[in-house]
């Protein structure tokens, strides 16, 4: 009976590449909630609220936030 080949690296492989797509996404100061689920990151309060109330229009009934984690402040979406 052979024997099981033994797996080994080759020097020129990396560790462990992450595939695309499974990395965190990195996080801005500007959070977009909606029903207490962060959905979106922005650098500028304006483009938060423009996508904001771009989902609050499509959907009423959702509750849409966003969150500064600079100041710790969260602004309501009205509709």
């Amino acid at each position: 009976m052979r024997a099981r080949p033994t797996l080994t690296k080759r020097p020129d492989q990396d560790d462990d590449p992450k595939p695309v797509g499974q990395t965190r996404p990195t996080e801005e100061r500007f959070l977009l909630r909606v029903d207490g689920q962060t959905k979106r990151s922005f650098s500028s309060k304006e483009a938060a609220a423009t996508a904001g109330a771009a989902v609050k229009k499509a959907y009423p009934i959702v509750m849409v936030t966003i969150v500064d984690t600079e100041d710790g402040t969260s602004e309501v979406i009205k509709p």
